[in-house]
């Protein structure tokens, strides 16, 4: 294994009908995103553990005992963790914290960022061994895919209007706030909206 004492979290929910990717069940229906997020996360998972990087970890919701959660740590050598309560970046901040207390590095990524290969897992965990305080990969709706520390910064999370297009714009302000030095990987798009569906299937994955 390259990076023994780091971590890859992943975060994903259960892909249930009408739980996830709803903006897409307009166009898709509730049955047919349901199972492109499934396909995703698949697809995240095996490039994930694909390369020997790190070990992996899959952070679940509602619940890491939920039968599907089971059967993809019976695929892929990952360990199973639940997610906390609270909004999106208290669940980021709570899980990058408690990888970092058995790690020298954590990365976490999402589930629905087709582009993101195990070469750029590589070169986030790669700079932050560099000396790199913070990594980023910046999707193109304004928010990031990946962000990666090998200190816990919960001021990158507190107070974060999650879902809007100034994500990662107030995350560097954070960054520059606070002096810490960040790495942006490319920008990818995630696969959230119609727009980003469409693009995606044409095979336009990245600007």
């Amino acid at each position: 294994m390259k990076y023994p004492h780091a971590r890859l979290l992943v975060f994903s929910k259960v892909p249930e009908p009408g739980q996830v990717k709803t903006r897409l069940i307009p166009l898709l229906g509730a049955e047919a995103a349901a199972r492109l997020y499934s396909d995703l996360l698949e697809d995240t998972l095996r490039k994930s553990v694909a390369g020997g990087l790190c070990p992996v970890e899959l952070w679940c919701a509602p619940s890491d005992r939920h039968a599907f959660f089971r059967r993809c740590a019976e695929r892929y050598p990952l360990r199973l963790y639940r997610q906390g309560e609270g909004d999106i970046g208290r669940r980021m901040s709570v899980a990058i914290r408690t990888a970092l207390q058995g790690a020298t590095h954590a990365v976490l990524i999402g589930a629905d960022c087709p582009a993101l290969s195990a070469a750029d897992i590589d070169t986030a965990i790669a700079q932050l061994a560099g000396g790199t305080d913070i990594v980023l990969g910046p999707a193109m709706d304004g928010g990031y895919y990946l962000i990666g520390m090998s200190h816990h910064h919960p001021q990158l999370f507190d107070a974060i209007a999650w879902g809007t297009p100034r994500v990662l714009e107030a995350t560097l302000e954070r960054c520059r706030d606070n002096g810490l030095a960040w790495f942006c990987l490319p920008e990818y798009i995630d696969v959230d909206t119609p727009e980003d569906y469409l693009q995606y299937r044409a095979g336009r994955p990245s600007r």
